[in-house]
């Protein structure tokens, strides 16, 4: 594309030909020729923005949503990670102690959680579990067990709070690329209400599913098997249903559909990491055992556990020099009906 500058002197250029007068470069002319000149170069910015928006491949924000918009896709919504609160007495509550719905617990990097549901410490007891989600969505809510230790606001009679296991399944929203990625894969495989594309582009549409399986005849001729998987991994019952009952409007006559949640292959990861000198190694070992929880999700869904992919996931925490792994031993080879769930997690130092 033309710059100001060159789009001024080709203009100067052709002045000085048309009236055989060379203009004065710092008289007024130049300078009304020099603004013209800008203005020029805006519309053939312009036009580039709006050639670049025409097509999928270039398309960005709002308008990549519209292009979405004409294949029935839409773009995926920022998740909060969900995981459990556990608030603790001193000693035991001498009568049952309310823990509020909405209730604030804060790690000590001020990522904040709240209890979804109102429970009750029972009197005799020392703690209680609660179900909980991270206040903002995004992945910032993915933290490790033990991290969480403040309240906002304690309940009365509530000593302290922690996170017995970790926050997990929170996620952004769906970036350009991946979107765009979903958008152009519509136009290679063409859904006409009869093909695993078509049941693949409309269980994609409900709001909550993150993979999915299209197994054509895996029960016979005219059954379609379909395999989801949520944000977080295993889908629940309420979304199983969500999606059947989706379909069950849209699939083809005569066909026996079934939305099946995939079989769980559990796997353990032992890794020893090495902190880079300076760094405190606590802190990365936490940040590498916060990375490998978010990458067990919805979207490993039928795609094999690779041992390499892991130690990106590692390699990409700030502050990791090196690593081990002593489990998984070898990649994970997983069906198209199966889905790798995280087991047992330990994060060591290496010696």
């Amino acid at each position: 594309m033309k710059t100001t500058e060159e789009i001024y002197r080709e203009m100067m250029d052709r002045f000085a030909r048309e009236t055989g007068m060379e203009p004065d470069g710092t008289g007024e002319l130049a300078v009304r020729m020099y603004a013209l000149a800008a203005q020029v170069y805006g519309l053939y910015q312009e036009a580039e923005w709006t050639r670049r928006q025409c097509f999928p491949q270039t398309a960005t924000g709002e308008d990549l949503d519209k292009h979405a918009f004409l294949r029935g896709l839409s773009r995926q919504e920022a998740v909060r990670a969900a995981g459990t609160l556990r608030f603790l007495v001193s000693g035991t509550a001498a009568q049952d102690l309310t823990i509020p719905q909405g209730t604030v617990a804060m790690t000590a990097g001020l990522v904040s959680f709240e209890t979804t549901r109102e429970a009750v410490l029972p009197a005799g007891a020392n703690y209680v579990d609660v179900p909980a989600r991270a206040v903002q969505p995004g992945d910032m809510g993915n933290v490790p067990a033990g991290t969480v230790r403040t309240m906002a606001v304690a309940p009365v009679g509530v000593a302290a709070c922690t996170n017995p296991t970790a926050f997990a399944g929170g996620c952004g929203a769906e970036e350009d690329e991946a979107l765009r990625a979903r958008v152009l894969a519509s136009y290679r495989r063409l859904p006409n209400g009869t093909n695993a594309a078509y049941y693949a582009q409309e269980a994609l549409s409900v709001e909550g599913v993150a993979a999915v399986t299209v197994l054509p005849k895996n029960r016979g001729l005219g059954t379609v098997d379909l395999y989801i998987a949520g944000p977080q991994g295993l889908p629940s019952a309420d979304l199983l249903e969500a999606v059947q009952n989706h379909l069950e409007t849209r699939r083809e006559i005569g066909v026996d559909l079934k939305v099946l949640a995939p079989a769980g292959v559990t796997t353990d990861v032992l890794v020893t990491v090495k902190a880079r000198e300076g760094v405190d190694g606590a802190d990365v070992r936490s940040a590498v055992s916060a990375a490998l929880e978010t990458f067990f999700d919805g979207s490993l869904l039928g795609k094999d556990l690779l041992l390499a992919r892991l130690g990106q996931v590692i390699y990409q925490v700030e502050g990791v020099e090196n690593y081990k792994f002593y489990a998984p031993a070898n990649d994970l080879t997983v069906g198209p009906g199966e889905l790798p769930v995280l087991g047992t997690l330990a994060v060591e130092e290496m010696p």
